[in-house]
């Protein structure tokens, strides 16, 4: 019988710092679940959505009080989505691919994963600095650079950016900090120095303000999606952000993911700030997404032993979670 063994919070610090519209972090705490049957461990990492209210402390305590079922399927309708869910849903898998001596990719039905080029975030900061952290993103063969914005003086940053890495492709997190602006003009600036695709440029809540915008650039869905509950009313956004914190682990990300490609949303496969623990189970929704946004162990200090490899700014999978994968 599969038991819940633990669920703890570890602090893991940051590189430096990583500075969004909200405010700047300097370490991170996530919830480590690990279960067990007949020996075999199974262990899932989460990181808890701050700005709905979360903590590592209380995803920690929702595992350790949980008393349903200890089955996937079942977890969707016990449990309440946040990263204590996909710290458990991803423990539970972990622990299948031991039992069965099989890799999560071939148990999910996927394909073998390959390399992935995530993009590399370029932290809210004054143009200067973000030119300069650009250009060693570049240096470090990073393809895609994710650039944090503000609202304000944000046709500055990207100029700045595109400067210190001309040859990259650029998108841009809003982080919800575009209410209230001209989102269209907002758009057309930024796709004039060769932005891609604008994420969260309203709040949360407030998706009506983008009915009638016209946006020469994708609009990407990320605080106003956590599930295939939300995407009816995401039809004014042309692309969703899925990330496992937000869905409540691999199997309902998996599920989002396909029935956004059925309503013919772009993908995005994103990830809050973590460890590979946390970030490996991502990495197989990521394949085949238009964007993939996998660096939050990368932006850490250290990470996980086998964690995710990066080769010429490319994720090659680790050893550390889906047996091996």
């Amino acid at each position: 019988m599969i038991r819940i063994l633990s669920a703890t919070v570890e602090r893991w610090p940051v590189a430096g710092a990583f500075i969004i519209s909200r405010g700047a972090k300097t370490f991170v705490d996530v919830v480590v679940c690990t279960v067990e049957e007949d020996g075999l461990i199974g262990r899932g990492e989460g990181t808890a959505i701050y700005y709905e209210g979360e903590s590592a402390q209380g995803c920690a305590a929702a595992i350790n009080a949980y008393a349903g079922p200890l089955d996937r399927l079942a977890l969707l309708e016990t449990m309440s989505r946040g990263a204590a869910r996909n710290a458990l849903d991803c423990a539970l898998w972990d622990l299948e691919a031991k039992r069965v001596a099989t890799p999560v990719w071939k148990l999910a039905g996927l394909a073998r994963p390959a390399p992935l080029a995530t993009a590399f975030t370029i932290s809210l900061n004054d143009p200067d600095r973000m030119e300069a952290d650009a250009r060693a993103a570049a240096a470090r063969h990073f393809s895609l650079l994710k650039c944090k914005l503000t609202g304000e003086g944000d046709r500055a940053r990207i100029a700045a950016v595109r400067r210190g890495a001309p040859a990259a492709r650029l998108i841009v997190d809003a982080n919800e900090s575009w209410h209230g602006l001209d989102i269209g003009a907002q758009a057309q600036a930024l796709a004039e120095l060769g932005v891609e695709m604008v994420e969260q440029p309203v709040q949360h809540g407030q998706e009506s303000h983008l009915s009638g915008v016209r946006s020469p650039l994708p609009l990407c869905a990320d605080e106003s999606c956590h599930t295939r509950a939300d995407l009816d009313r995401l039809g004014d956004f042309d692309a969703v952000n899925i990330k496992l914190d937000k869905a409540g682990g691999l199997t309902e990300a998996l599920a989002l993911a396909a029935e956004a490609r059925a309503r013919g949303f772009r993908i995005m496969v994103g990830c809050m700030l973590g460890t590979s623990l946390g970030i490996a189970p991502a990495a197989l929704v990521a394949q085949g997404a238009d964007w993939v946004d996998l660096d939050g162990a990368l932006l850490l200090a250290k990470d996980q032993e086998g964690g995710l490899v990066l080769k010429n700014g490319l994720l090659h999978p680790g050893t550390l979670w889906g047996a091996g994968q």
